[in-house]
């Protein structure tokens, strides 16, 4: 590491921050086609798309403030959950809680993404406020780092961006996936076109509570603090998509525990769509109670209510029966998910139909798990190159 200089961010990057916040009131903003960056987009990889787009009407409210970040750049959140950080590969404009990073022509975007990211868990401890702790463009600039000469950059870059990239084509083909999945279901319960357009005679009307039920069995943490627990969080979600596993003694609040025939949504903002299916890849499976626990009356069926709850219906029932005045902390109801109103088509027809989709999903947790074991691999290895404990003249790549 000898040829590294120690120079600031500012001398190796430019900084814009985000300032397109349209009000929720006006309907006409949102749905364009210019992609919205928030905090939920931003993972920890690369950014193609995001959960909300926005009008020209909605970009253009935010008035002079209104810029679009360029594709291959770096956004960093500045509040919230402060510090995540990401490629995006398309333009769009950012949120107030975002920062969008521009490598000048002395750095290697990849490079300096990789470089923030082995400094990560520094960014919060940065940040300030009393009331709302925020990560602002001016102590960023002022952050030291080491930087190689720019072949040297691109070549660590090269290193990890083969891994990152294996994850990203996972996550593609989970997107896929998952489209495939709900494209079956549509078909078959939304559309009818498995039954010739029409809704089968023999198939009943009812709720969603007639086949599935709200499980709020409670795990105290403080009773058993030296049980490793499998934590999904959102957060968790959030970010990598995969349970952490730590100590109950470091867990400060209760969870509902999960079991195998468990699927949950979040209930906080639900116009952000959170569902997962639990792997439970140990026997203390535990989620967060801002999760909605539902398990189906009949195990078999366990799919049939994953795909229901991730249907756009079931979506908008969601966001129609909310506590809270504010998108920031509104909340669905769990007891409403219940009334949601569902076809019950016959036991074989809902059998028939998991046995197509079950395997779609299982995949998809096969290849989560692949990313995790492949995250795990990139973080251990970039402190090492960022150190110098590992030379990049060493990396045969």
């Amino acid at each position: 590491m000898s040829n590294w200089k120690e120079k600031t961010l500012s001398e190796y990057c430019e900084f814009q921050e985000g300032y397109v916040n349209p009000p929720k009131g006006h309907s006409e903003y949102f749905g364009g086609d210019i992609k919205w960056c928030r905090a939920v987009d931003i993972n920890n990889g690369y950014v193609y798309s995001t959960s909300q787009t926005l009008t020209d009407a909605g970009f253009n409210s935010a008035k002079k403030s209104a810029v679009l970040f360029k594709p291959n750049t770096i956004v960093i959140t500045k509040s919230g959950t402060i510090g995540r950080l990401g490629i995006i590969k398309d333009y769009m404009c950012g949120n107030r809680a975002t920062i969008n990073i521009i490598p000048k022509n002395n750095a290697d975007v990849e490079f300096v993404f990789y470089l923030l990211r082995s400094r990560q868990n520094e960014f919060f401890d940065l940040a300030v406020g009393s009331v709302q702790k925020n990560l602002y463009v001016s102590i960023l600039e002022k952050m030291m780092f080491k930087f190689p000469s720019l072949y040297e950059q691109k070549k660590i870059a090269s290193f990890f961006s083969v891994i990152d990239k294996k994850i990203d084509i996972n996550n593609r083909i989970n997107r896929n996936l998952s489209e495939q999945a709900q494209a079956i279901y549509e078909s078959w319960f939304v559309s009818f076109e498995k039954f010739g357009g029409m809704v089968p005679l023999d198939w009943g009307e009812g709720v969603l509570g007639d086949i599935a039920e709200i499980k709020t069995t409670t795990f105290k943490p403080d009773k058993e603090p030296d049980v490793i627990v499998e934590h999904y969080s959102i957060p968790a979600l959030d970010e990598n998509h995969f349970p952490i596993f730590e100590l109950a003694e470091g867990i400060k609040s209760n969870k509902y525990l999960l079991n195998k025939n468990s699927v949950m949504i979040s209930k906080l903002n639900p116009d952000i769509k959170r569902i997962w299916r639990p792997m439970c890849l140990s026997d203390r499976p535990v989620c967060s109670t801002e999760f909605i626990v539902f398990e189906a009356k009949n195990k078999k069926n366990k799919d049939f209510i994953f795909s229901i709850l991730d249907s756009d219906n079931f979506s908008n029932h969601l966001c129609s029966h909310v506590t809270g005045s504010t998108g920031s902390r509104q909340r669905a109801v769990p007891k409403a998910t219940l009334d949601f109103k569902v076809l019950i088509p016959p036991s074989e027809v809902i059998e028939q139909f998991c046995s197509m989709v079950t395997p779609i999903y299982d995949l998809i947790g096969v290849n989560e798990i692949e990313n995790q074991r492949l995250s795990e691999l990139r973080d251990s290895l970039l402190p090492k190159l960022m150190s110098g404990e590992l030379d990049v003249s060493d990396l045969d790549i």
